[in-house]
């Protein structure tokens, strides 16, 4: 009789991960801190250990790294992914770790004038780019993993498909972008068509659509509103394929605007959507409202974005305005 040998620890996790449709961003963060926590207890295999062991590893990264806040729950929710999802086994209550500390930070916001000056470096593709982000208060990824079914441009609006936490929403598409998204998707058809016609033209398609609809792949409302330069091979299929544009790519081309604009803030792609939503705020709009188009929570989160606001209820005026 012949036995099947049991699957390696991160191809068990790997294909946990890709059951429950979780990113390929999350799966190989996932992946890097489990092996970071088997090299962390000798190379002993997780199974031996246990919450005490997740503990020490914790406390470790807050006080020997002095990781953010952030990066430790990162390393905890790949931890109790492995643990509750892989194993099966339910961790007691790690009350003993040493949480990392959170800072309350300010977002950076640029002022109207200031995103108008960091736009006006954004050539091309990262310069439609850079406008969704500001005019739609997208994240760099939801924009980059637009797919032309979900621009529609007849109601002027845009659907985010699984932003953070897994939901979808609805956005505004600026009324300045319709015609340039035109011109780009007119263009990035032409390339679609000359893949199709070498042979290529199909993209990944997301929870084994491929397996169900083979053709789908192909077809023009499932590519990439950004695709990349050149086509690639995806890891997991060996396919040949256009996957969107990295973001790297998009980043360097923001740092590289803000720089040519003269700006003295740490501007990102990310500072385009605080931007997105103070100049909302400042313009009248109701928290709520923001929220929504934010993609939000909870409204807490949201009411940082109240920090420069010189209104009644929120800000308070200079008594030095008062006396002049």
């Amino acid at each position: 009789m012949t036995s099947v040998s049991k699957p390696k620890l991160l191809d068990q996790v790997r294909e946990a991960i890709r059951v429950r449709h979780l990113s390929h961003r999350t799966e190989d963060t996932y992946c890097q801190w489990i092996k970071r926590f088997i090299l962390f207890h000798d190379k002993r295999h997780p199974s031996e250990l246990g919450g005490e062991e997740v503990t020490a590893f914790l406390s470790y990264l807050a006080t020997d790294r002095n990781v953010a806040s952030s990066t430790q729950n990162q390393a905890l929710g790949a931890l109790l992914f492995l643990y509750e999802k892989v194993f099966g086994q339910k961790l007691p209550w790690m009350e003993n770790v040493v949480r990392a500390k959170r800072p309350k930070r300010i977002p950076t916001v640029l002022s109207k004038p200031e995103v108008k000056l960091v736009l006006g470096h954004l050539k091309g593709g990262h310069g439609i780019i850079g406008q969704l982000l500001y005019g739609a208060g997208l994240r760099l990824m939801e924009g980059l993993r637009l797919r032309v079914k979900d621009v529609d441009l007849a109601y002027k609006t845009l659907t985010i498909r699984e932003g953070k936490g897994f939901k979808d929403r609805i956005t505004m598409i600026p009324e300045g972008l319709i015609e340039p998204l035109k011109t780009h998707l007119e263009e990035v058809k032409k390339i679609h068509h000359a893949d199709v016609q070498a042979g290529f033209g199909e993209v990944y398609l997301p929870y084994a659509l491929a397996d169900k609809y083979p053709s789908a792949g192909k077809a023009w409302v499932w590519q990439y509103v950004f695709p990349a330069q050149n086509r690639s091979v995806n890891p997991e299929t060996g396919q040949v394929g256009r996957h969107h544009l990295h973001e790297k790519t998009v980043q360097v081309a923001m740092q590289k605007a803000v720089a040519a604009s003269g700006i003295s803030k740490p501007a990102s792609c990310h500072t385009l959507r605080h931007s997105f939503a103070t100049h909302l705020l400042e313009n009248g709009y109701d928290i709520r409202t923001v929220q929504e188009l934010l993609g939000h929570k909870d409204v807490s989160t949201t009411m940082i974005y109240t920090h420069v606001l010189n209104k009644p209820g929120i800000s308070v005026r200079s008594p030095l305005d008062v006396a002049m």
